[in-house]
This record gives C-alpha cells, sequence and structure tokens, in this order.
C-alpha cells in the first residue's frame, strides 16, 4: 500500500536503454526552472540590447549637439563684419573694446571646437579647420575694410548690401563640414537605420 503522501513514479528510458524511475513532480520542477531560466536569459538579453540602443542613440544627440555648437562659433564670427558696420557712432571708443572683446570670445569658441572636431573626427576635424581657415580670410578681410569704413549712423545703413559685405564663397565649406558630420553620424547608426 503506497502513502498519500508519496508521488507517483514513472520509469524513463536512460540513453544506455534502461529505465529510471523519477518523480513527476521533480520532472516538473525541472521543466518550470529551465523556462524561468530562458525567459530570464531573453530578458537580459533584451535589456542589455535596448540599454546599448539607447547609450549609442545618447551618444549621437550628444555628437549632434556639439558639432552644431561648432557651427553656431563658425556662424557668430561670420557676423562681425556686419556688427562692425552697425557699431554705434556716439560711443567709438567703447564700441572697439566691446566688439573686440566679443571678436576674442568668439575666436577662443573657435579654437576649442577647432580641437575638440579633430580629436573626436579626423574627417570633421578637417572639414572644420577648412571652414575656419576659409571664414577667417574672407570675414577677416571684411572686418578690416568695415573698421576702416564710418560707422552706420542710419536705419537704411542697416542693410549692408553685397557689394560691401559679400561672404557667399563660404557656402561651399559649409556644405562640406555639414555632409561631413553627416557621414560621421551616419557611421555611429546601427545598421537598420543608416
Amino acid at each position: 500500500m503506497t502513502s498519500p503522501a508519496s508521488a507517483p513514479t514513472s520509469t524513463v528510458t536512460a540513453p544506455s536503454g534502461g529505465t529510471t524511475a523519477l518523480g513527476g513532480t521533480s520532472v516538473a520542477v525541472a521543466a518550470v526552472l529551465s523556462g524561468a531560466f530562458l525567459a530570464a536569459l531573453v530578458t537580459a538579453v533584451i535589456a542589455i540590447w535596448l540599454a546599448r540602443r539607447k547609450t549609442r542613440e545618447e551618444e549621437r544627440n550628444r555628437l549632434r549637439a556639439a558639432f552644431a555648437e561648432a557651427f553656431a562659433a563658425y556662424q557668430a564670427y561670420k557676423e562681425f563684419p556686419y556688427a562692425i558696420r552697425r557699431r554705434r557712432v556716439d560711443a567709438p571708443g567703447e564700441e572697439r573694446v566691446r566688439l573686440s572683446e566679443a571678436l576674442r570670445s568668439v575666436q577662443a569658441d573657435l579654437a576649442y571646437h577647432q580641437a575638440w572636431t579633430v580629436i573626436e573626427s579626423e574627417q570633421v576635424g578637417s572639414a572644420f579647420t577648412e571652414l575656419v581657415k576659409q571664414v577667417r580670410a574672407t570675414a577677416g578681410t571684411a572686418m578690416h575694410e568695415a573698421w576702416n569704413a564710418p560707422a552706420n549712423d542710419t536705419d537704411s545703413a542697416m542693410n549692408i548690401p553685397p557689394s560691401l559685405v559679400d561672404l557667399g564663397e563660404l557656402t561651399t565649406h559649409e556644405t562640406v563640414y555639414i555632409d561631413a558630420v553627416r557621414a560621421h553620424l551616419r557611421r555611429l547608426a546601427p545598421w537598420w537605420a543608416r
């Protein structure tokens, strides 16, 4: 007579050809544990993949913002020929100091971004270095001419025609920089998003 507390046994064919008695509860526990292990493994793999994807996207966003800040520093320098022509007429000494200090600050930003882009990406750094070189030549000449010209003192003179300040030749270099940034960010994207 079997006791009610004992589990029924079943026979299982062993690999050697013999039979082994297993308790039905043991088989069920083993199946549950292997299922739980598999579920935990799948969950861990998905969590790692999602974390890596999030980290990669955060890195791309950080780089996107930093490359945009570099371009903003370039744009600030590019605006100085206009700012110099629009300086205040009634305080020439103060305006010289104000504009010189602002230009010094922008040049420091350009130097920082130039070094940073070269460290981050040789291709982007090279494009940004060339962009800075060209804006210094083009806008630098326009600034020199603006300092030698009288300050604009009428509303109509605030509209500065391209005959006085023409920075159109910088467009090609801007496109090269933006294309280099785009290519660098594309390389960091996952293969399915390229």
